[in-house]
């Protein structure tokens, strides 16, 4: 199973696959350490040692600005030194393969691997690969799981609404090619929301999607009515086959985030998204760009929590200023 192979043998993480199966107590010690470190990017000298030494390798197979530049952001904050290796322009695109890859930038003595990749199950198969002396994060595995990202989420969502116990939450778009909204659920469903909803047209959502113990909307009004965060997804067209929605207008007439619907939320509700937004597509612009959307500040403490997720699985776990917090 992917989520015991994350653990070592004294239980502690040492690689970050998915989010499904850790416990709410890691998620927090996550979040908790998060905390800890967001005050970095505040300071003159925006660094720590606690890396000093550590090489990191930022090894992209798919196109990315925000998570590529946040890990690695995050790497030099806690003194570590990063590679970000061009795939384009290496031996992976003469043929070579990924566990070739990894062996041969081990040799380099790399101690930590930040991946993302097209297929999924990338991260998971290095990780059986990699000697005990090396970690493994999953930036991103084809449909499977996004877990920084799912992490910052609910950071985003504690940092503006506190506890999670009594959130109505509604994720909308595209469940089914997305793996952020995996890993959402997984994170939000283990942090004990109170009621968890996804949003969606039939097609896009997966196959019994009910059984995460989620509540199915076809209709977006329904499914925003009382929700206190709302989280749109991107309609990822790259990975649809056929004719999935009869045209991007009629999908923004029915689930694009407008100001309209945003009225039928809590009054207090905020606005989040993974990013890259489509404008005019998942969102209306005075939406992404309004007083409820907390879409920037996700991106700002997406740096901290991969901070405290390399500084976890490394072994340099912080206690966070002030004790912990719990939700």
């Amino acid at each position: 199973m992917t989520s015991g192979l994350q653990f070592d043998s004294a239980g502690r993480l040492r690689h970050l696959l998915t989010i499904e199966g850790l416990s709410r107590q890691t998620i927090l010690e996550i979040l908790d350490t998060a905390e800890s470190f967001i005050s970095v990017g505040e300071r003159e000298i925006k660094k720590i040692p606690l890396l000093r030494g550590k090489t990191v390798v930022n090894l992209f197979f798919e196109a990315s600005t925000r998570t590529r530049t946040t890990f690695e952001i995050a790497a030099k904050r806690l003194s570590a030194d990063v590679i970000n290796l061009n795939v384009s322009a290496s031996s992976a695109n003469k043929g070579e393969t990924l566990l070739d890859t990894i062996r041969n930038l081990e040799a380099m003595h790399t101690d930590l691997f930040v991946i993302r990749h097209s297929e999924s199950g990338a991260a998971h198969l290095t990780a059986q690969h990699v000697p005990a002396h090396v970690n493994i994060i999953n930036a991103g595995d084809g449909r499977h799981a996004h877990p920084t990202q799912g992490l910052l989420d609910v950071f985003t969502i504690r940092r503006h609404k506190g506890s999670f116990a009594k959130l109505k939450v509604a994720i909308v778009g595209d469940i089914l090619h997305s793996r952020v909204a995996r890993s959402q659920i997984h994170a939000l469903s283990t942090l004990g929301v109170a009621e968890l909803r996804v949003v969606a047209p039939k097609t896009l959502l997966p196959t019994a999607v009910e059984k995460l113990g989620v509540q199915v909307y076809t209709r977006m009004e329904a499914g925003l009515e009382g929700a206190d965060v709302i989280m749109m997804l991107r309609l990822q067209r790259e990975r649809m086959q056929g004719a999935l929605i009869p045209s991007e207008q009629e999908y923004f007439n029915l689930y694009g985030l407008t100001p309209a619907k945003l009225a039928l939320a809590a009054k207090d509700a905020i606005v989040m998204h993974p990013g890259p937004m489509n404008r005019g597509l998942e969102i209306d612009s005075a939406v992404a760009d309004g007083p409820q959307s907390v879409i920037l500040p996700q991106v700002t403490y997406g740096i901290g929590v991969r901070m405290a997720v390399m500084a976890l699985i490394m072994g340099g776990s912080a206690e966070p200023a002030g004790g912990r917090r719990q939700a």
